[in-house]
């Protein structure tokens, strides 16, 4: 009675139906954007609530990944965080840092069935950390298998040769279940197809034969297993199989050929180096020769010179039958027996 004895002005009325008719369509507005995702959390008991819908929007976060996140876990017998409203806003925290919520919430449902200890913070970190952390804990529980080399880089053998020259062509298989305690920091596959490979290129390369290896594969993978090659890594081998072993090319036999090919033509260089010293000193020694004869024909060409200043200088005197200085002083002979003795002169030859 009291407020319908008060007259409002008709500003203040229509100010009034105005913001009771835009209430009316704001709540018709949320009711048709998030009635629908909030139906949906509270007719799965998930820790969702209307406000905290309409607050998601304003992080930009969507709001249909967190409630589908949410029901899973819920439906799951999951609990991601103890408080109300703790759940959603881990939920919200990995989705604004750039995580994938479902695969998460997929990864410890799987982990949660199988008896494997994951919670949210593990899980959560490991997707962070750029791991698959949904494929890592179904290969916890299903192992996988490696190829060894890896096919699509390396081709489908693995070579190694025994210290008989032999060239041994092997394809390992090797079983692997994810090590979720390394998962983060723990190195990757191909860590692990670098090390198995190693392991059996050095454990063929230490056998004396290749038949060795060819007898007893299973020692190559006893070996290779006892080499810890799973240390530091994010998998546990399980087993390591030698799937096929063929024998390849002899490659001693083919080392041994080049090097005795490269050995020939070592020796051949230096045959040829010591042919070429003799020709070398060979006609070093031609022209030793032909300057000797050239000194002995200056010594020869001197003679007659020496000769002529004996003889001008009265050096040349002849001897009579006795050896003694002929009285004459002249280089003639004087008796008969002496000019027999003279030296008859040599005829030119030629």
């Amino acid at each position: 009675m009291l407020f319908s004895a008060i007259e409002f002005p008709g500003w203040l009325t229509s100010v009034g139906v105005a913001l009771a008719a835009m209430m009316a369509v704001f709540a018709v507005v949320i009711i048709l954007k998030y009635g629908g995702l909030w139906l949906q959390a509270y007719m799965s008991s998930a820790d969702v609530s209307l406000i905290s819908l309409i607050g998601m929007s304003l992080r930009r976060v969507k709001p249909g990944t967190i409630v589908t996140a949410q029901v899973m876990a819920t439906q799951a017998g999951l609990e991601l965080a103890q408080g109300r409203g703790k759940s959603t806003a881990c939920l919200e925290a990995h989705y604004l840092a750039g995580g994938d919520v479902n695969r998460v919430i997929l990864a410890i449902i799987a982990a949660h069935r199988a008896g494997i200890d994951l919670d949210f913070d593990r899980a959560a970190a490991i997707d962070l950390a750029g791991r698959d952390v949904l494929e890592a804990v179904r290969t916890s529980i299903i192992p996988k298998v490696i190829d060894c080399p890896d096919p699509k880089r390396f081709g489908t053998r693995l070579s190694a040769i025994a210290k008989n020259g032999v060239e041994l062509l092997t394809h390992v298989r090797v079983t692997v279940r994810t090590n979720l305690d390394q998962l983060i920091g723990g190195a990757t596959e191909e860590t692990i197809i670098a090390r198995v490979g190693q392991g059996i290129v050095s454990t063929i390369g230490s056998m004396e034969s290749h038949e060795e290896a060819l007898a007893k594969p299973d020692r190559i993978s006893k070996t290779v297993l006892e080499q810890g090659v799973q240390s530091n890594t994010a998998y546990e081998i399980v087993s390591i199989d030698i799937a096929t072993i063929d024998v390849g090319k002899n490659i001693g036999a083919r080392l041994q050929t080049e090097q005795a090919a490269a050995d020939t033509r070592v020796a051949q260089a230096l045959a040829e180096m010591r042919r070429a010293e003799a020709i070398a000193h060979q006609q070093e020694m031609k022209a030793l020769l032909m300057a000797s004869r050239a000194e002995l024909v200056r010594a020869e060409a001197e003679i007659p010179l020496a000769l002529a200043s004996a003889i001008r200088g009265g050096q040349f005197r002849s001897k009579d039958s006795k050896g003694h200085p002929s009285k004459s002083g002249g280089i003639w002979p004087e008796t008969r027996d002496q000019i027999l003795k003279f030296p008859k002169p040599r005829k030119a030859s030629g």
